[in-house]
């Protein structure tokens, strides 16, 4: 075994093998879906009855929703097909580009609800409460329902935090809507509808934004938060046998599929085979113990092999 040599160690199995972190969400992700789009063509009918753009604008994130929740779907599935030899970790990616994409959407209506929201204030239609409040509180209920069955997910997975922001900004949504209707009966005060859309645009646009920034992150393989460079790096240096390290990198691939390469600069007297499998084993256990990295890759060299490395390349 050559101390120069690339030594890798998997630290959990590939993600074929394993699936990704969305993928037990599967089942909920799909009733979901099967309660989002029954409510979007009860709430279409009801604001096309009512003249209520709040119910129509809640409509019309119900069918981003359902966009969303079914490319969710569709990552999943590509995700968690087994890698092949050009594509090593497999499509897992998949996941991160649908909520980049769900991300998109939700921008995308969040500003077309403040657009036609302003035009409304300043000239607002005729709004029938009672129907809109009876529409507004099935989207309620439906909403609940759902945020009930992805909030763990939306924990574990970008992919379903990205759907479970679609279904909250619906649920805080219809009942805006539901506000807006009793205003209405109660005071006969038109503008509340529009002003409840206002609410609704707003309410999307910054939860879709932070989303993006996150997904924007695992794409340009940043390391993920919740874990500290600095402590892997004092963690690893403090290992019996480690002169030092160079290239660190963590990075995620998917959600809760994170991965770590460092080459570690080794003494002499840990180049022999019983030195260097101990400290494997103990990288191995020092970092599975203390951060949630799911792939390892170390690198065991001697010191000024690092050189070595840059006159190569």
């Amino acid at each position: 075994m050559g101390t120069g040599h690339s030594h890798g160690h998997a630290h959990g199995l590939p993600p074929g093998a394993t699936g990704t972190a969305a993928a037990a969400h599967r089942g909920r992700l799909r009733i979901a879906l099967t309660l989002t789009l029954t409510v979007l063509f009860a709430e279409l009918v009801g604001g096309l009855l009512t003249g209520s753009l709040a119910l129509l604008a809640d409509a019309g994130h119900m069918a981003t929703d359902s966009i969303g929740i079914t490319m969710a779907l569709l990552a999943i599935h590509f995700a968690n097909r087994p890698p092949s030899e050009r594509r090593t970790f497999g499509l897992a990616r998949a996941e991160i580009l649908a909520a980049l994409a769900n991300c998109l959407l939700l921008l995308g209506v969040g500003g077309f609800i403040l657009y036609e929201a302003v035009g409304r204030l300043i000239s607002p239609p005729q709004v029938e409460g009672g129907l809109t409040i009876v529409f507004g509180a099935v989207g309620l209920l439906a909403n609940t329902i759902s945020l009930s069955l992805l909030m763990r997910g939306q924990r574990e997975s970008l992919n379903v935090r990205g759907a479970f922001l679609e279904v909250l900004s619906d649920a805080l949504g219809s009942g805006a809507v539901i506000v807006s209707a009793a205003v209405i009966m109660a005071t006969g005060w038109q503008r509340a509808d529009p002003a409840a859309s206002l609410l609704i645009g707003l309410m999307i646009v910054p939860r879709a934004w932070k989303l993006l920034r996150e997904a924007l992150d695992v794409l340009l393989e940043a390391a993920p938060r919740d874990v500290d460079l600095a402590e892997v790096r004092a963690h690893i240096l403090d290992l019996p046998g480690v002169e030092g390290l160079h290239d660190l990198h963590v990075w995620t691939i998917t959600s809760g599929l994170p991965v770590l390469s460092v080459h570690v600069v080794v003494t002499p007297e840990t180049l022999d085979r019983v030195g260097y499998e101990r400290l494997l084993h103990d990288l191995q256990g020092c970092l599975g113990e203390h951060f949630d990295v799911e792939h390892c890759t170390f690198q065991l060299e001697p010191s000024g092999h690092a050189e070595h490395e840059l006159v190569c390349h």
